[in-house]
């Protein structure tokens, strides 16, 4: 199988910083709106060369997304930035009717989701943010996998006409998506081609189910690695193809077992092709204060865990 070579260790959410200031440059629609964390989301270089185009909206965040969808009625692409807890279900309501209800052209964009939040603990550590997003009509979900593809991620959402969540984390994380490979909303990427079971992964599970395959083949077992990194719209193509090779596939995510990529890539199977699946997930369980490592690994997601559920697929199918 190839090997991923770590280009640095960069935090998703100075990625997305990077893309929201180069939109800045290309396109004087953008704008972008914060919930005072503007540090925390990168969103600093924008702020000082468009101080015109930056709102600080305080810790309102209910009345962000208000304002966001207000923007859009003039033709501004809004662009809110806040952690994951407070971008999605702190403001539920207001995203429901204000901007997936009427289909205005807000970009969520949330930092610090996920367990690898860390030391912030479980009031902050939101996994439930993936299935509260892919359930509204007309909203479009995506986890990228690094630095890099975040950045990518930023600027292609302000391409698409109507409301996007964008997930992202604060951890340093390795930067290893290859630079010449195409990344376009809603198609998959499969990173390693394998025959034996199919691991879907989004966001940082992206990097620990490569480390799975490479400990499987170590096993003499040949797994195919696809990086999931649109949830909403999912790329079906992508998940028959890939478990009509193999027969089984594992869905590795940072959120809730219920209601995220899993959930997604069971119904594609349930509808169209049944097969073993196995769930890389948080267990139906609140996260609690710790290192990103320390969590990863005591809640289930580490590499090690992938490759057990690879090898519990593989058995149920026969």
């Amino acid at each position: 199988m190839p090997t991923f070579s770590v280009r640095a260790h960069k935090d998703t959410r100075s990625g997305f910083g990077a893309g929201l200031l180069a939109l800045g440059e290309a396109n004087n629609e953008v704008v972008a709106l914060c919930a005072d964390l503007t540090g925390s989301l990168k969103m600093d270089a924008f702020a000082q060369k468009f101080p015109d185009r930056f709102f600080q909206c305080g810790v309102a965040e209910a009345n962000m997304m208000g304002v966001a969808a207000g923007l859009t009625i003039g033709g501004k692409i809004p662009f809110t930035g806040t952690f994951a807890n407070f971008s999605t279900g702190r403001v539920y309501d207001q995203i429901r009717q204000s901007i997936a209800y009427t289909g205005k052209n807000v970009k969520i964009c949330a930092s610090h989701a996920g367990l690898t939040l860390g030391e912030d603990g479980a009031t902050h550590q939101i996994l439930e943010d993936i299935g509260l997003m892919r359930m509204l009509p007309g909203m479009t979900v995506v986890v990228p996998a690094d630095h890099d593809q975040t950045r990518q991620a930023t600027l292609a959402i302000a391409e698409i006409d109507g409301p996007v969540y964008l997930r992202f984390g604060r951890p340093k994380w390795p930067v290893f998506i290859p630079e010449d490979l195409p990344f376009t909303i809603g198609k998959a990427q499969t990173l390693v081609q394998g025959k034996d079971v199919s691991i879907f992964a989004c966001g940082h599970l992206v990097w620990q189910a490569l480390q799975a395959a490479e400990m499987l083949a170590q096993k003499g077992v040949h797994a195919e690695v696809i990086n999931m990194h649109t949830i909403k719209p999912l790329d079906v193509e992508a998940v028959l193809g890939s478990v009509g090779r193999t027969g089984c596939a594992v869905s590795c995510e940072e959120h809730n077992r219920y209601g995220g990529l899993g959930d997604s890539i069971a119904q594609v199977l349930a509808l169209h092709a049944p097969r073993p699946q196995e769930f890389v997930a948080v267990n139906d369980t609140f996260g609690e204060s710790g290192t990103p490592d320390q969590l990863l690994i005591k809640y289930g997601l580490a590499p090690s865990d992938i490759v057990s559920a690879a090898e519990r697929a593989i058995r149920r199918k026969g």
